[in-house]
């Protein structure tokens, strides 16, 4: 690939929290049109790794750039129109409506006194379709189920229409049916060119679906990343959960199930 492809790139990261090594050295390059997939045991950090990718946590050393930009050097506002976080979950402390939560995500396309035009009232209620949220608009966000609050959140993403979509979880308090229709629609819009999607996963056979990379997060700082089909190993991902795993293949693709 060109290297001018590469919208989010990681030089020699060694992120902390907490007295833990969440990793070290850690050298990436996100090319528009990857998915990217964090796997890793609980408590390793993958989501700290995520929000430091976001900006919204400082990194020890080394440093992350969006395109040739240190991440650190873009206002707030040119940051969130290239880059958007999807939550585990998001919590509003203020009383607002499902469209009223989700036209939010066109807040950094918005001038400073900006308000929503008729264009991004459509843009939502296209949002909203795609999540299968229409004809919900007026409903208060707390009379919501936790499945439709993760929708509108959803919603909300793309209705930003960020180059790049750093998901954590996004398949929290989704059924199966959801869970697969709502990572379509996310790997859909973020692998068309100059864009591309980096989630935290706990689902490995959902990661084997939809990421064509993984980055292994192993403890005490160790990592190893790659295509998923060289990544994803029955050796590679039992040492990872401290589990024996073993790799079939089910007509359609390959699944990794306890041994």
């Amino acid at each position: 690939m060109n290297p001018r492809d590469v919208l989010l790139t990681t030089e020699k990261l060694d992120v902390r929290i907490g007295g833990i090594q969440v990793c070290n050295n850690l050298d990436l390059a996100i090319h528009e049109q990857n998915c990217w997939g964090i796997l890793g045991a609980n408590g390793v950090g993958k989501t700290t790794l995520l929000h430091t990718l976001a900006g919204l946590k400082s990194v020890h050393s080394g440093r992350i750039l969006l395109g040739d930009t240190t991440l650190s050097q873009l206002p707030r506002k040119s940051l969130a129109r290239r880059l958007g976080v999807l939550f585990q979950g998001e919590q509003s402390g203020f009383p607002a409506t499902l469209l009223e939560t989700v036209l939010g995500g066109r807040h950094p396309h918005l001038g400073r006194l900006g308000w929503e035009t008729p264009n991004d009232l459509e843009l939502a209620m296209h949002a909203l379709q795609q999540v299968g949220l229409k004809g919900m608009e007026g409903r208060p966000i707390a009379t919501l189920s936790g499945g439709e609050q993760r929708r509108m959140d959803i919603a909300t993403l793309l209705l930003q229409m960020p180059g790049i979509a750093l998901l954590d979880e996004p398949s929290n308090h989704l059924d199966p049916g959801q869970q697969i229709g709502m990572l379509e629609i996310l790997h859909t819009e973020f692998t068309q060119p100059g864009r591309c999607a980096v989630m935290v996963l706990h689902d490995i056979n959902l990661a084997l679906r939809f990421c064509d990379h993984l980055l292994l997060l192993k403890g005490n700082g160790d990592w190893l990343a790659g295509a998923t089909d060289m990544i994803a190993t029955e050796d590679n991902l039992s040492r990872l959960y401290d589990y024996p795993m073993r790799r079939i293949d089910d007509g359609s693709g390959y699944c990794v199930l306890p041994d």
